[in-house]
This record gives structure tokens, sequence and C-alpha cells, in this order.
């Protein structure tokens, strides 16, 4: 790993620290901090939880464990409860879609509140958020499918915001996708679809401060990120896909640069997803409400949008600049001895490129999308409210 630095910090990986447990429970001592889990049921099935449980185990001095719980019934609710009952700290395990939880969202409609959401991870975020602020002052969010779960995540995650002399607010992580049976190369939308459409915008519209912020993270869409109370209360949620790339756009609006900063994980691998065969599907569909939140962010930050003129440019752009990114990683594969397919990747970024036009255009047409009000804006309508989102969440 080299050691250089830009415009956000970043913090390498040496492999130089010893006994990173020990060093983080005495640092929890510092600030009450929770780690926020959102996740299906389905993942109590799989192995990756079992190893995060069995990493946290270590952890003594945690505030709080809050599982952000998608279930069917009560009965899923209770073994997610059995699953976690031995964690040397408490842990709450929130029914983000219970009917307590639906009813209560649903009576905030009287304060012109829209609560309900899309279900999926931006919403089970903001329950989490809301459940994990009222006693933490630091708060990690990890998803549950990360099969390379290791106790250098939750140390080096959470350490830069424990010590307050730090002045850091927001940390996200970044790390190399290999997956675990083969070696490749995993994380494509974040290799052939966003580092190539930012450096096709950048030579569009040119350098903008919002562009450039977007490109200082080595990994956009890294969905592990740790913020301040503070910070985490005053962020809109976006409920698609979006929610990585949107919520560095929130991060971007309500603190300055100096506070953000960047980890590197190591190696790290979770569940893959694929390309689909249509636009509605697998990384299209991912693909097509990230670029949406990258232009909104433009909007939004710089006041800039692309005319019509300008969408035939941005298409020739991205695929040039997406196929120089498959030839950089066929060579970074080889030297590395790593299994490659060329072809396909190029494949890959032929599909995206076909996404952009339609997908900007009817972006275009509608660029308002729904997100969760911040917490601070909530509790302003119903200071009560988050209280009365654990209760009913919980059994």
């Amino acid at each position: 790993m080299d050691f250089q630095q830009g415009l956000i910090t970043t913090i390498h990986e040496y492999g130089l620290a010893k006994d990173p447990v020990s060093q983080l429970n005495k640092d929890l001592l510092k600030r009450p901090t929770s780690i926020l889990i959102p996740c299906l049921f389905d993942e109590f099935n799989r192995p990756a939880l079992k190893l995060i449980r069995s990493t946290l185990k270590e952890l003594r001095n945690l505030n709080q464990l809050v599982i952000a719980l998608s279930a069917n019934n009560r009965d899923e609710v209770l073994k997610a409860k059995q699953f976690f009952k031995e964690m040397p700290f408490p842990v709450h395990v929130q029914w983000t879609n219970s009917p307590s939880v639906i009813e209560l969202l649903k009576g905030q409609e009287k304060n012109g509140l829209d609560l309900l959401g899309v279900p999926g991870k931006g919403w089970a975020v903001w329950q989490g958020i809301g459940v994990a602020t009222k006693s933490s002052e630091v708060v990690s969010l990890f998803d549950a499918d990360i099969r390379t779960f290791n106790s250098n995540y939750p140390a080096r995650m959470i350490s830069p915001l424990l010590e307050k002399s730090n002045g850091i607010s927001y940390v996200k992580a970044f790390y190399s996708r290999l997956s675990l049976e083969s070696n490749a190369l995993q994380g494509r939308a974040t290799r052939l679809f966003v580092g190539p459409l930012l450096s096709s915008l950048e030579q569009l519209i040119g350098n903008t401060e919002f562009l450039q912020y977007l490109q200082s993270f080595r990994y956009p869409l890294a969905g592990e990120f740790a913020f301040t109370t503070d910070l985490a209360m005053n962020l809109r949620i976006p409920c698609d896909w979006g929610l990585e790339i949107g919520l560095l756009s929130e991060v971007y609006k309500n603190v300055r640069i100096s506070r953000i900063a960047q980890v590197d994980l190591g190696i790290f691998d979770h569940k893959h997803k694929e390309i689909g065969t249509k636009p509605s599907e697998g990384l299209q569909k991912m693909s097509i409400e990230i670029l949406s939140s990258v232009l909104r962010g433009l909007m939004e930050h710089e006041a800039r949008t692309l005319t019509s003129s300008q969408l035939a440019n941005l298409e020739v752009l991205y695929r040039r600049a997406g196929e120089d990114r498959v030839k950089q990683f066929s060579l970074d594969s080889s030297v590395n001895q790593l299994p490659y397919s060329r072809h396909k990747e190029e494949l890959a970024v032929h599909t995206f490129g076909k996404l952009l036009r339609p997908a900007i255009n009817k972006f275009l047409e509608s660029p308002v999308k729904q997100q969760l009000p911040c917490w601070a804006r909530v509790l302003d309508c119903e200071s009560k409210l988050q209280d009365d989102l654990t209760k009913a969440g919980s059994l």
C-alpha cells in the first residue's frame, strides 16, 4: 500500500498494528458507540453473519449493537434475538417492517412526513440511525453479508471517530474486492461504471468541486461507513441503490472535507450481484439509480445538468473510459495472477453504456427523488418518535 494523501484523508493499511481489539476496547470508553447492521432474515442462514457475530463478541465496551431486521413474522424476530443473546453488550433487534412500526410511521402523515419509504437498506439504515443515536455519539454501519469480516474492520472504521481531537465526523471504507473462491476482481459497478462515469463527466463539464470530491473516494460505493451522531441526525437517507452516492452527497453538504476520512480494510468479499438481462435487473438497475444520484448531486451542489447535445458526448467518453479501465484491470490481474476475462468486462461496459441515454432522459423528466427526512427534522415534528420507534420495533 502506498502512503499518498489527497483531498480526503486516507488511513492506509500498513499491516503493522498489533492487537487492534485491545486498543479498540480501550478507545470505546471515550465515546459511547453503536454498530448498526441492516439485514434480511435470510442472512441468519448464511455463514457470513455467524462470522460477524463471533468477531464482534471480542468487543467489551460497545454501547449497543443494533440489528435493523426485515422479517416476515415474530418467530423470525425471536430467532434473531436468540442468535445474538450471548453478546457481551446490549443488542437491540429492530423489526423494521413490523405492523407496529408501519402503523407508527404511517401516523406521521399528519405532520406531512412520508416515513414509510421503499423497503430496503435505506429504510433500514434510517430506522437504525434513529435507534442507535438515542444513546451513542458514534455509529458504525456494516452489511450482514461480509464473508471476510475480521476484527480490523470495526477497529479501523470506528477508531478515527473516538478521539475528538482528530476532528473527524465521517469515515468511509475502501478495500480490494476479491472473490474468496476464485480471487477474481469483483466490484464491477465501481470499477466499470462509477469510475469511468465520473471520469467522463469531468471531461464533459470540468473538474467541479463535487466531482473532485466523489473521485477522491477509492471505493465510493462501499456500504461500510461510520459517523458521529450530530452528523447522522442531519442526513437525508436515499431509499434506492443510490444510497451510498446519495449519502456522500449529504455528507458533502453537511461537513467540511477536512472532517472526512477513508479507511483501508484490506481484502473484502460479500455477495455478488449479476449484471441482469434488462435495465430493471441486477447491476443494470443499480447503475441507473447510482447515475441518478450522481446527476442529482451535480444539480444540488453545482447547479449543473446535462443538455441533450451532451448525452452523445457522454456515451462516447464513457465507452472509451470504460474500455481503458478494462485494459488496466487486465494488466493488474495478469501481474497478480488473478483470473480475468477482458471480453466479459468489455461486454459489461457496453451494457452499462447503453443505459446512459435512456436513464438520463428519464431522470431529467423527474429529477426530485424521495429521501427519508433527516432525524433532526423528524424530531422537530415529533420529539418522542425515536423512543416510540424503538418500542414499536421491539418484541
